[in-house]
């Protein structure tokens, strides 16, 4: 029996390529359903983190001022953003570290965290760490590789309604394409990630170094990036998934097509 008995759109789909979308799509749920307990407890521990006041009585933009000082990158600029679309990050190509507006107006763990961890990338830049390098330089791809999917597998799909009378192998190449293209991109995001945590921990030997911030309060902090860390490659996976899913339901719907013509 198809296990998408009664679905029009699979009626000629083969039962392997059904099971492989049934799959595909309960780990979604999974993956989706972790993503929410883990985004819901990283909420809270930022919430308990950020009213409790730091010792040294110094907030993010302060913190990351003095860190970026004292090693030599009086030239990288703090600037504090409420936009949700960069967040608390570093730019290479700006020279600029942006810091959200609720992480910087207390004096508390998770914003001396923030401050302390972005500065720790810029100065990484400025060390030449290999893995900061690779991700400079790669950074476009990381950015636009999920953007490509869909433009590229439109083009296919147009080549070939126009050119191919849709066979379906121009959709299926271009879907391949697109989907080499979010590898290349899934790939340097564990990059990005290996980074980010190499700046976490210089992160909390600055703060260590200069007296910053206690051992219990460097221990809070080594939870909260332990949370940031988990819900970043939880985050991957789940569009990872998601990109499968899309590339599967295109083979079934060219699948569908073909047996569909054959049968007329």
């Amino acid at each position: 029996m198809p296990l998408f008995e009664g679905m029009k759109q699979f009626e000629n789909v083969s039962p392997a390529l059904q099971w492989a979308i049934f799959i595909v799509g309960a780990l979604i749920l999974v993956v989706a359903a972790f993503s929410i307990v883990i985004s819901i407890w990283l909420w809270f521990k930022y919430i308990i983190y950020n009213r409790t006041m730091n010792k040294a009585g110094i907030n993010g933009k302060d913190a990351a001022r003095k860190i970026l000082d004292n090693n030599g990158l009086q030239h990288i600029k703090i600037s504090v953003v409420g936009s949700m679309l960069f967040g608390n990050s570093y730019s290479h190509y700006f020279k600029k570290i942006r810091l959200r507006r609720l992480t910087v107006k207390k004096n508390s763990i998770s914003s001396l965290a923030m401050g302390a961890q972005k500065s720790a990338l810029a100065i990484l830049d400025k060390e030449g760490d290999k893995d900061m390098r690779t991700r400079v330089i790669l950074t476009p791809i990381t950015f636009f590789g999920p953007f490509a999917f869909v433009p590229i597998l439109v083009i296919g799909f147009l080549l070939d309604v126009i050119f191919f009378h849709f066979t379906g192998v121009v959709t299926i190449v271009a879907a391949a394409i697109g989907l080499s293209f979010f590898v290349l991109s899934f790939v340097l995001s564990l990059m990005v990630l290996k980074t980010e945590k190499k700046a976490q921990v210089r992160a909390l030997e600055i703060l260590d170094k200069e007296g910053l911030a206690t051992a219990d309060e460097r221990e809070m902090m080594k939870s909260l990036f332990r949370l940031y860390n988990i819900q970043y490659v939880n985050d991957l996976i789940l569009e990872f998934l998601e990109i499968i899913l899309r590339v599967l339901m295109i083979f079934a719907g060219a699948q569908n097509s073909s047996s569909s013509s054959s049968n007329n």
